[in-house]
């Protein structure tokens, strides 16, 4: 099932996909695609109800993110051995945890905006990864039971302020529009195995990262029962997965963003998404 939110920013409504690929409401049924719906039973009441006979939206229509209401953005850092390489950083022997703030968060196709004093945006693919029960010390073996759905991130980092000066990452990772999520939430049961789905990213039409989640050095299993070891992940939290080789600070010279620059991005199963840089 392939939830999404519609509509002017602010004021989202909820929705999803039907099997022809029209998009539904579902105000009458939920609030919002937020941690409240995303429970399992009421994840399986939704998928019962006759889509036929559910509103269908206008188009065209603007996406929102596909998950409101984010109390926690957890990311993992270097999670694939070929970024860390390109990072000139060593494997890391357990996942490298940084908070991205939610007032980052953005719809999949809404405007990255390089803020005041910013010179190094760069763009990151990731799986992301969204809580559908409170987990708290969970085990590695049954971390998946505790996830709603998965959907597609693009970690927009500044370098500068992340890696210089005091070089703190969430500062970096932080900025306003510097989180598009979506454009769907395809909930755990299209996704029997997370760590088989390609992703890739381009900039302008130039391919600049390619990869499959296969490569990550630590599994969405182990990143839910290790974070959930330190912190309680609520429902409808986000986890962004760690992204693969390719991003502009690895470029020779390095590369980054600029004024109307296009920049698109999916992942298997997952969808699309498209950005104008501003």
């Amino acid at each position: 099932m392939k939830l999404v939110r519609y509509g002017e920013p602010g004021f989202e409504r909820p929705g999803f996909l039907d099997a022809g690929g029209v998009l539904r409401d579902l105000s009458g049924h939920i609030a919002d695609v937020s941690g409240p719906s995303l429970g399992a039973k009421t994840l399986e009441r939704i998928r019962a109800l006759p889509s036929e006979q559910l509103p269908r939206v206008a188009e065209p229509t603007q996406l929102g993110p596909c998950v409101g209401g984010v109390r926690t953005f957890v990311c993992v850092g270097l999670n694939y051995l070929d970024h860390a390489r390109e990072a000139g950083a060593t494997a890391p022997v357990e996942p490298i945890l940084f908070m991205k703030a939610t007032s980052a968060i953005t719809g999949p196709s809404g405007p990255i905006v390089i803020p005041p004093g910013a010179t190094k945006v760069d763009w990151e693919v990731e799986l992301g990864v969204v809580i559908g029960t409170l987990a708290k010390n969970v085990s590695e073996r049954d971390a998946l039971d505790y996830v709603a759905g998965y959907t597609i991130i693009n970690d927009v980092s500044e370098r500068g302020w992340q890696l210089e000066g005091t070089g703190q990452w969430v500062k970096g990772k932080s900025a306003d529009s510097f989180a598009p999520i979506g454009p769907w939430l395809v909930t755990r049961e299209e996704i029997p195995d997370p760590q088989g789905l390609d992703l890739w990213l381009a900039v302008n039409g130039r391919i600049r990262q390619q990869s499959s989640t296969s490569q990550m050095i630590f599994p969405v299993s182990r990143l839910v029962s290790f974070i959930s070891t330190f912190m309680s992940l609520h429902p409808g939290d986000v986890i962004a997965t760690g992204t693969p080789r390719g991003v502009g600070m690895g470029s020779k010279p390095p590369t980054y963003l600029k004024a109307g620059d296009i920049v698109r991005l999916g992942v298997q199963g997952l969808g699309e998404q498209c950005q104008t840089v501003m």
